[in-house]
Formats: structure tokens, C-alpha cells, sequence
């Protein structure tokens, strides 16, 4: 009797976390799109801090020393430091590891999920149980009023990357949002990779 309860119990704790993190995957997935300032502290990929626009699998980054626009298909990347702009195609890997929604999402395929609270959040824990997958461990913070992400901390290898994310709101984003446009970088170099 008492293990059918603690199993009983288990269960009902993991679909909670189960419902947070699909209510949290909804914040961001808005027909129209949303916007939200981040940082991001990282061991592999340095430092950095701005804004970030995505609507569905498009999004669009600035930083400090990066400027991204993926329009679904093609990656825009300019660096600011050296004034140039690589174009390319990149992975369904490439992507997991470049737009937010898709850390977000990570809990959909391969991973096992464990959830603790404290008075304001959703503190959700994944593990991969797929070998195959770059990032083996997370935690997502979620907001418990508004199931907002406010924090997702990655560990790819043994080198951990973490996203503060502050003022998510769901925002109308017309589609050149994510394209890159040359006239606003006229001295850019373009190296196209694809």
C-alpha cells in the first residue's frame, strides 16, 4: 500500500511538472510573437547581454557583440567587433543550441524532469536520457504567476551557460524582424557559408 501511494505520488508530481513546463513553452509560443530582455553568463560562449525577439521557430538576438536573425531557414550572424556578417544554414543541432524557444522546449524529447518550488517559482530539473544529446543537464525557473521563463541554465560538456530573462511580453512582429537587411550595415562584409 505504501508503495503504490509513493508511486501514486511520483506520478502526480511529474505531470505538475509536466503542466508547468508546457504553460511555460505557451508564454513564449504567441501566434504574433514575443520580446524579452537576457543575459546570458557563459564558461564556453563568454558573456553577454540584450534583447531577444522570437516568433514560432524565427527569432532575432542582439548583444552587445552579436546581432542574430534566423528567419526559419537562413542564419544571419553579424559581429560587431569585425564588422562581418556570416550567412548560413544551420542544423536542427545548431539551432537547440542558438534560440531560447528551443531550450525551452528541451523537456518535449529525451529528457526526465524533476520540479521543486519555492514562494515565487517553478524550479524544473531536466536530465537527458539520450546520449546523443549536446546538452545533457538543465534547470528552468519558471515564474509561478505568469509561468514565464526568468532563468534556463544549460550544461553542455562540463561547461555551463546561464539566461536571465526579464519583460517577456507577447508583441505583434512582422517577419522582416528576422531577416537580415544590408542597407543597415553598408561597411559589413558578407561571407556567405551556406
Amino acid at each position: 500500500m505504501i508503495t503504490a501511494l509513493l508511486m501514486l505520488s511520483a506520478t502526480t508530481f511529474a505531470q505538475t511538472a509536466l503542466s508547468v513546463l508546457d504553460k511555460c513553452a505557451a508564454t513564449v509560443a504567441v501566434k504574433d510573437g514575443v520580446s524579452a530582455s537576457f543575459t546570458m553568463n557563459s564558461a564556453q560562449y563568454g558573456n553577454a547581454s540584450g534583447t531577444i525577439a522570437i516568433k514560432g521557430q524565427k527569432f532575432h538576438m542582439a548583444s552587445n557583440t552579436t546581432t542574430m536573425w534566423f528567419d526559419g531557414k537562413t542564419l544571419w550572424t553579424y559581429m560587431a567587433s569585425n564588422e562581418e556578417v556570416n550567412i548560413s544554414t544551420p542544423t536542427a543541432q545548431q539551432l537547440q543550441s542558438l534560440n531560447p524557444y528551443n531550450f525551452i522546449n528541451l523537456y518535449k524529447s529525451g529528457y526526465s524532469y524533476t520540479m521543486t518550488t519555492s514562494a515565487s517559482t517553478f524550479n524544473v530539473h531536466l536530465t537527458s536520457t539520450n546520449a546523443q544529446h549536446k546538452i545533457t543537464e538543465g534547470f528552468i525557473t519558471v515564474d509561478k504567476s505568469t509561468y514565464a521563463p526568468k532563468e534556463i541554465k544549460l550544461l553542455q560538456g562540463t561547461k555551463w551557460t546561464t539566461f536571465t530573462i526579464s519583460g517577456l511580453k507577447a508583441e505583434k512582429l512582422d517577419d522582416s524582424k528576422f531577416r537580415f537587411n544590408s542597407s543597415a550595415y553598408p561597411d559589413a562584409e558578407i561571407i556567405d557559408l551556406r
